[in-house]
């Protein structure tokens, strides 16, 4: 069986494979023949050979102009209004019409822990992970719509396990089991960024790395949860990724939006900070909603300003979707439905002599999907402006960093609790953590008997 990939692997120019395929044991050998068997040696191949040629973005980026968008501020008539929006929204969940998709397959290596991102303890008093967050928002969504809204937990190959065992262990923090399901995204193989060869973590084990969150709808598709959705019904899904606790689970405002506009793809956004803040910019181009990636955004673009002083491309992605289940179906029946993008990256790796190499610069090419990609194959595609005060505050760098951070998230889920607290009189001291269960921040009447006529919170308190 070994002989028989040698003129595979030397027809793709991937012969150097060859002399760590002969000494492994059969055990090793079984391993490390199923990975290759799951790599699309053309796919690679054609890639690689197109990394160095130039794209498109800056042409695109020069068409781009602002995203048909329902604005905080927009007065116009050009949408229906927000309450008949939200009052939408709130019949599609109650219907049994919405599931939710969480994405959460990355590490939490940036922020020095060595798990997934989504068993981090982020709650500011209660210490509540960041999966925990996110499911007792749903389940609170649940309890006001008097509906049960079906999860489905995608991870990747190095967190599913370790999530997986977390969510059996906790019982799903409650969630009822008959409408949650975990899945896991496929993998693509990393090469050397100066010939395309394959690289080996060890001595019988390829790179691999996930697929990016574009691998959602092959996953979907084969893990059958697509299928899933389909029998139960549902018409729309909520999609977000783990590492926002802002992230406002099925909002009824957007769902809404969603569903008048006939959009099979919907997107909410943020006024961007500055012009290169690190986000992708949702544009229009030719009457299609895109994502350009801040990377691929000139400058010189990314600086235009309206009459009145404000940035032209002002909507900044956060990564939060609703899309149509039917849309979802008929994208996975084309392969080609997401493109791949190209990342240069530091990846470790075994030399000839079988000796580990840790680089100090961008080694190798990685290739990944992502999921906004499906929009401008989406009729009617629209945005949804949010405060990022309440909507968006990720988990994305380790403690040195000025934003994005575990400690950024917290203070902004305090203030955000703050805020609420306010609007019943009571006041919160400086310096003074306070977090409030989901359950209670749709529930005011509740939330009010939980504080029992306090006027001032001056300790550290978890409301639930």
């Amino acid at each position: 069986m070994r002989s028989d990939w040698e003129i595979t692997l030397k027809r793709f120019g991937q012969g150097h494979l060859l002399d760590h395929i002969s000494p492994l044991d059969s055990e090793s050998w079984e391993s490390f023949q199923s990975q290759l068997e799951g790599i699309d040696f053309p796919l690679i191949q054609e890639l690689f050979e197109k990394h160095g040629s130039s794209d498109e973005w800056g042409e695109l980026a020069s068409q781009a102009q602002p995203p048909a968008a329902i604005r905080l501020q927009d007065n116009s008539e050009a949408f229906p209004a927000p309450d008949e929006a939200r009052a939408r929204g709130q019949h599609a969940i109650a219907d049994g019409k919405v599931g939710m998709i969480m994405v959460a397959g990355g590490q939490g290596s940036r922020l020095g822990f060595a798990h997934p991102k989504g068993l981090f303890p982020l709650g500011p008093v209660s210490g509540r992970t960041l999966l925990q967050i996110h499911i007792d928002k749903l389940m609170a969504i649940n309890e006001r719509s008097g509906a049960t809204v079906p999860l489905y937990v995608m991870t990747s190959p190095a967190t599913h396990a370790e999530t997986e065992d977390f969510l059996k262990q906790n019982h799903w923090f409650g969630y009822p089991q008959d409408h949650s399901r975990i899945f896991c995204q496929g993998t693509m193989p990393a090469v050397d960024a100066a010939t395309g060869k394959l690289l080996l973590a060890d001595d019988s084990q390829l790179f691999l790395s996930p697929d990016g969150h574009g691998g959602m709808l092959k996953a979907l598709a084969e893990s059958d949860c697509l299928n899933d959705m389909m029998l139960r019904g549902l018409e729309q899904v909520f999609y977000c990724q783990i590492d926002n606790p802002l992230a406002q689970i099925c909002d009824t405002l957007t769902i809404g939006h969603h569903i008048l506009a006939g959009s099979e793809m919907s997107c909410q956004a943020v006024p961007k900070r500055d012009p290169l803040q690190k986000v992708g910019n949702i544009v229009s181009v030719n009457g299609q909603t895109l994502i350009i990636e801040y990377s691929d955004l000139p400058e010189d673009v990314a600086r235009k300003t309206n009459a009145d002083g404000s940035l032209m491309l002002w909507a900044g992605s956060i990564a939060v979707h609703v899309m149509n289940v039917d849309f979802l179906q008929r994208m996975t029946r084309h392969a080609d439905a997401l493109p791949f993008h190209l990342a240069h990256k530091k990846v470790p790796f075994i030399d000839e002599t079988g000796t580990l190499v840790k680089p100090e610069q961008p080694n190798a090419i990685k290739f990944e999907r992502f999921i906004f990609d499906l929009l401008p194959l989406a009729d009617h595609a629209i945005v949804v402006e949010v405060d990022p005060a309440d909507a968006f505050s990720p988990v994305k760098n380790g403690p040195t960093e000025a934003t994005n951070t575990a400690v950024t998230a917290q203070q902004a889920m305090v203030e955000q609790a703050k805020r609420c607290l306010l609007q019943l009189g009571v006041e919160v001291a400086e310096q003074t953590a306070v977090e409030i269960h989901p359950r209670l921040m749709l529930d005011y009447e509740r939330l009010s008997a939980t504080l029992a006529g306090q006027s001032t919170i001056t300790s550290p308190i978890y409301l639930k």
